[in-house]
């Protein structure tokens, strides 16, 4: 399979540079045998009650970091916390940078170069009274690349950049499909009968990464950290023992529970990293439907979501999608895709 085949041509005045307002005032398309145009407050008249959304609740850091090496400025960017409490980054300037220097961020917080890898990627330690605090400090949020902000990020961003469930540090990038809801919505959706549980995937820089590869069988997927409780997955089992649906809200949360399940599709307790890389032929173990954003061509997530609804089906919808003036990436529209 080749990165070729998952390419399209899209508009520059298609890309979303802000979210809607409200946020559940964003379209939605529904893709299954047939397109429909609706908005995401719709959303709950699509669901039916017994069926159950998995939303991702990680919660957006300031990941981007900026030191001076003598006359070098070097970028940081958080990755992925590891088990030891150090930190994964990726270095912009890295060759200036060798295992045992000392980065001073700011005079009350540093970080200790552990190992610099191939490809610009680092381990590091960082030395702070308090890390996150820190971080709110002395760190900028890493929007993605094609959402320009030319005087910088703005006060709106961060907390446009940031879903209602947000609750545990630790994403680079939000999980955007979670940007679309509301209380009034979480509130309609639970009066429908549609239930909503938890799982927490922290979204790491790999992210933002193009695949550089023609073959894709040659692509190594960035490793994220994820985390399911014992009674979410015991929530995701009963209900679909009962014949309700699992609804994913985002690619982020559809990986982490399809990592989480074994081949019989029983989702267990899961504290890991995943890199889970989902592309055509795989076959789907729990998620029904799948509530997400319209996605960058050429990317893994395009890849995945020709995986669940079909590929024909997928370039059939994204010409529609641009043809009607959707709103794609992070801050763009939504789509309910039904599974092939």
């Amino acid at each position: 399979m080749n990165l070729s085949e998952f390419d399209y041509e899209l508009p520059s005045d298609r890309i979303g540079v802000g979210p809607a307002r409200p946020r559940d005032s964003a379209r939605l398309l529904h893709v299954g045998d047939v397109l429909a145009d609706y908005v995401v407050r719709d959303l709950p008249g699509l669901l039916r009650a017994g069926d159950l959304l998995v939303v991702n609740d990680t919660k957006v850091i300031p990941a981007q970091l900026t030191v001076m090496r003598g006359a070098a400025k070097i970028g940081i960017t958080l990755d992925r916390r590891l088990d030891d409490g150090s930190w994964r980054v990726l270095l912009r300037n890295s060759k200036r940078v060798r295992a045992g220097d000392v980065l001073v961020i700011d005079p009350e917080f540093s970080a200790e170069v552990l190992e610099v890898l191939e490809g610009g990627a680092a381990y590091l330690r960082f030395a702070a009274d308090d890390f996150y605090a820190a971080l709110a400090r002395s760190g900028a949020l890493a929007l993605p690349p094609y959402i320009a902000r030319p005087e910088g990020i703005t006060e709106r961003d961060r907390s446009d950049y940031q879903t209602m469930f947000a609750a545990h540090e630790g994403a680079v990038a939000a999980p955007t499909a979670g940007l679309h809801f509301t209380p009034e919505l979480l509130a309609a959706l639970q009066a429908r009968g549609v239930e909503i549980v938890r799982v927490t995937l922290h979204v790491g820089a790999g992210t933002f990464l193009p695949v550089r590869v023609e073959d894709l069988s040659q692509h190594v997927m960035h490793a994220e950290r994820g985390f399911v409780t014992q009674d979410v997955a015991d929530k995701i089992n009963a209900t679909r023992k009962a014949g309700g649906r699992i609804i994913p809200v985002g690619t982020t949360a559809l990986r982490l529970i399809e990592s989480a399940a074994d081949d019989a599709g029983v989702v267990h307790a899961f504290d890991a990293e995943t890199d889970i890389f989902i592309l055509p032929g795989y076959r789907f173990k729990v998620a029904d439907l799948l509530f997400t954003n319209f996605h960058l061509p050429k990317s893994t997530l395009l890849m995945l979501v020709s995986a669940f609804a079909g590929r024909a089906r997928i370039r059939a919808a994204y010409a529609y999608a641009i043809d009607a003036k959707y709103r794609f990436y992070s801050y763009g529209d939504a789509c309910l895709l039904e599974r092939a």
